[in-house]
């Protein structure tokens, strides 16, 4: 019976949805768990080896791959993961040099840009995904510390590739008072060195934390976010004070 399950599954299904998880599960170790729920969520991957196992041998041979293909694909995840850790690591831009300029969607049915958020400090930070634990957790803890964030004179603003449609519904579930920015296709991401690309799949967001004096100027970044996650918050207080205080 054994045999028959195997016989029944395609082959080539099952080697693309493998070749795939190996890049997402290299995104998991780099960049923690929140990074692989949003990109599987998105490509699918369930419903993709349930496929696997459906498929009539007709339409199994006509997907079917070479050993070459399945080989150039293989190495084709091997670059996409190379690039996930490379990214994660990407250069941010200069401490005390203008910060990247943005304008993009927002939560508050408007759009935000930097030119905006001048004349006070801005705490810009960048997570995977809308409705991940981690992402929560994160977001409720800035939520929990924004009084004395804007006591410091600051705005607190999320981004992520989600869409504003996403980031709504995300702030009411959890009474988020503060906008969070729609940066789909990561161009964004990507000017602030946080791009997590994944090829074909897309681009997402590292999680990292800009801090932008009332000027627009980058003052510090926090790239090490995902290990302190339940108390970044709190760091991010301690810096804002110690910078507005200098």
């Amino acid at each position: 019976s054994t045999s028959r399950h195997f016989s029944s599954v395609c082959p080539a299904r099952l080697l693309a949805a493998m070749y795939v998880k190996i890049a997402l599960l290299a995104l998991a170790a780099a960049t923690g768990a929140d990074a692989f729920a949003a990109t599987s969520g998105h490509m699918g991957l369930r419903s993709t080896s349930m496929q696997a196992n459906n498929m009539s041998p007709a339409s199994c041979d006509s997907a079917a791959v070479s050993r070459r293909s399945f080989f150039s694909k293989g190495a084709a995840a091997g670059v996409v993961t190379t690039g996930l850790v490379q990214s994660a690591f990407a250069a941010t831009p200069t401490i005390d040099a203008p910060a990247p300029d943005f304008e993009l969607p927002s939560n508050r049915d408007k759009n935000i840009g930097l030119k905006d958020l001048k004349g006070k400090w801005t705490v810009l930070y960048f997570y995977p995904g809308d409705f991940t634990s981690g992402c929560t957790i994160e977001a409720q803890n800035f939520e929990k510390n924004s009084k004395q964030i804007r006591d410091l004179g600051a705005e607190i603003v999320g981004v992520s590739v989600d869409s504003a449609e996403k980031h709504l519904d995300f702030a009411k579930k959890y009474g988020l008072s503060f906008p969070l920015l729609s940066d789909k296709g990561g161009k964004v991401s990507e000017s602030y060195g946080t791009a997590l690309k994944l090829g074909p799949i897309g681009t997402f967001s590292n999680r990292q934390t800009y801090l932008i004096d009332p000027s627009g100027n980058l003052k510090y970044v926090f790239t090490d976010v995902q290990s302190k996650i339940k108390v970044h918050a709190e760091e991010v207080v301690a810096k804002l004070s110690e910078l507005t205080k200098a």
